[in-house]
Formats: structure tokens, sequence, C-alpha cells
């Protein structure tokens, strides 16, 4: 079963529910999914859209609604923190489960010895090679504050 399809059932059952955060969550993913689509039929590069086409995007998502978090923490908005943060769980839930912290950097210094990274010079060097062989499991914002910590010792 394809991602599109699995986000496609949930909505049905959310449906069948009644559950009115779900339900908006899975049409705003559902319409962007399309929009996603629709990009990808016109235009030179003509594709169908894949699994992967729908990771990216859930990322995207995933990494708007962080940011949102944050800001209505900031600002002593509960209200929308809420609305946020069931979004944010409903999006996590189709993507691969994220490393931890200390896995994380592990992998980094793993990867900065690998390379032989001494500065924040080679940090486009580190990120490439993770973005290559951990583009799903890890989150590169925090592998990003990592490698800066890492570097500049």
């Amino acid at each position: 079963m394809s991602l599109k399809d699995t986000i496609e059932t949930e909505y049905k059952n959310a449906l069948k529910s009644k559950d009115k955060t779900k339900i908006s969550t899975y049409r705003l993913i559902l319409s962007s999914i399309k929009d996603l689509d629709i990009s990808n039929r016109s235009g030179p590069n003509k594709k169908d859209t894949d699994d992967d086409d729908i990771k990216k995007l859930l990322k995207k998502m995933v990494k708007q609604r962080a940011e949102s978090i944050e800001i209505y923490k900031k600002n002593n908005r509960n209200d929308l923190l809420e609305v946020e943060q069931n979004e944010y769980e409903i999006l996590t839930s189709f993507l691969p489960k994220q490393l931890s912290e200390e896995d994380t950097k592990k992998i980094c210094e793993e990867i900065i010895a690998k390379l032989g990274a001494n500065s924040i010079k080679d940090m486009g060097k580190v990120m490439g090679a993770l973005k290559q062989q951990y583009s799903d499991d890890l989150d590169f914002a925090k592998a990003g504050a990592l490698l800066k910590q890492l570097l500049n010792k």
C-alpha cells in the first residue's frame, strides 16, 4: 500500500470516527499531495508522484509545524499551540522514526572522522554525506546544530 493510500484510509477512518482534528489535518495533507501531483504532471519534468515525493512534502510540513510550535510557545498562545502539536504528531506518524539525539551525535562523529573534517568549512561535505546515507533517519536541524558544535572544537 502506498503512502498516499495509507493517508486516504486514515482519512476515511477519521471521517467515520468524526475526529475533527484528524479530518482537517488529513484534508490538508491530501490537498498538498494533490497540488504536488498537479505540479509533477505539468512542466518539462513530467512524472508520477511517488512515496519519496510525499515524504519530502510531509517533512516540509513537519518543519513548518515545528517552527510554528516554537513561535506559539514564546508568545504563550496555548490555543494555537495545541492545534499545531496535534498536526505535528499526525504528520510525523507517516514518516520513518527519527534517530535520538545521542545516535545522531554518534553518526555525526563517525562521518566527521571518516571524511577527516576538522573545521566549520567542511560542514557542507559532512551534511552531504549525512543526507546520502541517512536522509530518512535524521532530523537535519538537530544534525546541523550538532555539527556546528563538533566542528568548532
